[in-house]
């Protein structure tokens, strides 16, 4: 019986051929040149893109751990130079290059980032006059920022000597080419400013090919220069040789000895100055000296000093006026003092409190007499209305009535008022109420009043 032939998944499949492929010595590790089409950067960060010459073309995929370190941003159309693996998409079964490095090819990968770099940097205004500062004409202390073995740091040494040698120059030394140069820089430009001594910064070293330069046009470096708040000379390389330090510096020296004339004024120029200063002060002051004098001349022999008296007759007179008016207005014053005192004395003696006291007392008395005769008025006038309401009431009393041959009848328990015969029975005691006294009555019959017809 034939043995049954294996059947594979198509996953199966797609993983096999990727080990097939992972494991080639040659597609683990190829470069590959050719023409960038499809490209997307996605938002994780990842770019995905084709590969293609005018025969073929290849799927790609870069992702963001190995294109962080692109010195170039990758465009549509753009030639480069791929390094990486070949390698299966085993969902789809699509076989893809997993690019790790690129470079531009025909133009070198350093000057494209240098452009690229400097067009981004420009958009962002790290290159506008407007926020470059000036140096100051006396600085205090100057910082250097370059390497401890080159001759950079020996000529702005010699120079600052040479030129200004009572500035204070503080060293620190960095790596100015290679891998870590370019934190180097930054730590210690960071470091000046922390430590604030530093006036003026020079930010450098000598000249050299483009990647030996290339750590004064990373961008960290950049914002390093942008972002110190002590102004910064660069001086990278010669006079021909331009980064993007340069650019983001407050000035720019085309040489380190450039960047040290410029830091510092030269002693020479400052003694030059300083004579002339003296020059024109002495020559200042002579001037002033000699208008002085002729100024002293023409007060000695003016006639004020001449004849001082005739100067003092004028301001005597005028002196002995003002006291004669001074005098006379006194008097006037002190005159319309005492009448305006007399008047006010007189108002107050009728104001004085015992006379005061004489009207009130006065006042209080013929008062107390009104009130006493409103009083009686009031009084009088109210017994006479009491007496007529009194007289109204007696006229009203049930006990005149009664006096008059009237009388009130009351029921056995004398709390109710008989006003019909109806209101008692036969037998009942009744209690009859006369001016003089009681009866106790009891009713034996009753009759009713007769009507006009003669019915009851």
């Amino acid at each position: 019986m034939a043995e049954q032939p294996r059947i594979y998944s198509i996953k199966e499949l797609n993983r096999y051929i990727r080990m097939k492929l992972e494991s080639d010595k040659l597609l683990s590790d190829v470069w590959l040149r050719g023409e960038i089409s499809n490209f997307t950067h996605h938002s994780s960060g990842h770019m995905y893109f084709t590969l293609k010459d005018k025969d073929s073309r290849l799927k790609c995929i870069m992702f963001s751990s190995h294109n962080q370190r692109l010195p170039f941003i990758p465009k549509e159309g753009m030639k480069v130079m791929a390094r990486g693996n070949v390698s299966v998409y085993e969902r789809d079964g699509n076989y893809q290059f997993y690019a790790t490095q690129m470079q531009p090819d025909g133009l070198g990968s350093l000057y494209l980032a240098f452009e690229q770099l400097k067009l981004k940097l420009e958009g962002e205004g790290l290159f506008e006059a407007s926020r470059k500062r000036t140096l100051p004409l006396y600085p205090r202390a100057i910082g250097v920022v370059t390497s401890s073995t080159g001759a950079a740091v020996r000529d702005i040494l010699i120079t600052l000597q040479r030129r200004y040698p009572v500035v204070p120059v503080l060293v620190v030394p960095v790596l100015v080419q290679g891998k870590g140069a370019a934190p180097s820089i930054v730590r210690a430009i960071e470091l000046l400013n922390r430590l604030g001594e530093a006036d003026v910064l020079i930010v450098g070293r000598g000249g050299g090919s483009l990647e030996e330069l290339w750590a004064f046009n990373e961008e960290s470096v950049a914002r390093a220069i942008a972002g110190s708040a002590i102004p910064v000379i660069s001086a990278v390389g010669h006079e021909t040789d331009y980064t993007i330090a340069d650019f983001t510096a407050d000035l720019r020296a085309a040489t380190p000895t450039a960047a040290a004339e410029l830091a510092v004024p030269h002693q020479a120029e400052l003694r030059q100055q300083l004579i002339r200063l003296e020059q024109r002060l002495q020559q200042s002051l002579r001037s002033r000296l000699e208008q002085e004098k002729q100024r002293l001349d023409r007060i000695r022999r003016s006639p004020l000093f001449l004849h001082p008296r005739r100067y003092l007759l004028e301001p005597a007179e005028r002196l002995d006026r003002l006291r004669e008016q001074l005098v006379q207005r006194t008097m006037r014053r002190v005159s319309g003092a005492g009448e305006r005192l007399g008047r006010t004395r007189a108002r107050l003696s009728g104001q004085h409190p015992g006379a005061q006291t004489v009207f009130a007392g006065k006042r209080l008395a013929a008062l107390q007499r009104q009130l006493e005769q409103s009083m009686t008025g009031i009084a009088r006038m109210r017994r006479v209305q009491l007496q007529g309401v009194i007289r109204g009431l007696d006229a009203l009393s049930p006990l005149k009535v009664m006096a008059r041959g009237y009388s009130l009848v009351y029921d056995e328990s004398q709390e109710r008022l008989i006003r019909s015969i109806t209101d008692v029975q036969p037998g009942d005691m009744v209690h009859v109420n006369l001016s003089d006294g009681k009866l106790e009555c009891h009713v034996w019959s009753m009759k009713g009043a007769e009507d006009k017809d003669g019915r009851k």
